[in-house]
């Protein structure tokens, strides 16, 4: 299937192709289409079904929308920065951060927490499949994992060299693509992805 992909983000266009490797995955700017949408909503499912949304209204015939809104969730900040991801930092900062600045205000907020256990977090992803105007589809998943007091890694994005995943030991940086696929928050909504598309 053709898929438009509602994100100007290649490394998340590289994630999902290594997943969907039956399927052909397309980013607006591929097709001319200027894409932007303000992700104002309060939670990740709200938001992917929102871009997912906002890009079926320009996209040309033939091609199925995948949008997904994805970020980091730290109990410790009570469950923040949540949607607001990619904004952490720019209350204090006066801009968008860059992802090492991001994670380097991070470790610093959390520099008084010392146990893995008081660093727990989360990442999740929501994905919101349009396949046509009354056939349309959500889905959610998590990985567990804590925050490390450093970044570790040179591999993945974001916030990726300071998630220390549960069930790996390492930062989601330190997997390789194959590993990081198999156990992260996008890889695992994906795969669920991939039985919805079977059945479409």
């Amino acid at each position: 299937m053709n898929i438009l992909l509602a994100s100007n983000n290649t490394h998340k266009k590289e994630e999902f192709a290594r997943i969907l490797t039956s399927h052909t995955l397309v980013l607006p700017s591929e097709l001319g289409l200027h894409f932007d949408f303000e992700e104002d909503k309060e939670t990740f499912t709200e938001n992917a079904l929102g871009k997912a949304r906002a890009l079926k209204a320009i996209a040309p015939e033939g091609y199925l929308v995948l949008a997904d809104d994805s970020g980091i969730c730290i109990d410790a900040l009570g469950g923040a920065p949540g949607v607001r991801t990619a904004r952490y930092g720019m209350e204090k900062h006066g801009r968008m951060l860059e992802s090492p600045e991001r994670n380097a205000w991070l470790l610093k907020n959390l520099a008084h927490l010392t146990k893995a256990e008081e660093r727990s977090a989360r990442f999740v992803c929501a994905l919101a499949l349009i396949a046509g105007e009354h056939r349309v589809f959500t889905l959610c998943e998590s990985v567990e994992g804590y925050i490390a007091t450093e970044s570790y890694g040179k591999g993945g994005f974001g916030y990726d060299p300071v998630f220390v995943v549960k069930e790996a030991g390492k930062t989601m940086a330190e997997l390789t693509e194959q590993e990081k696929d198999r156990v992260s928050h996008r890889g695992r909504a994906t795969r669920h992805l991939i039985t919805l598309l079977g059945e479409l």
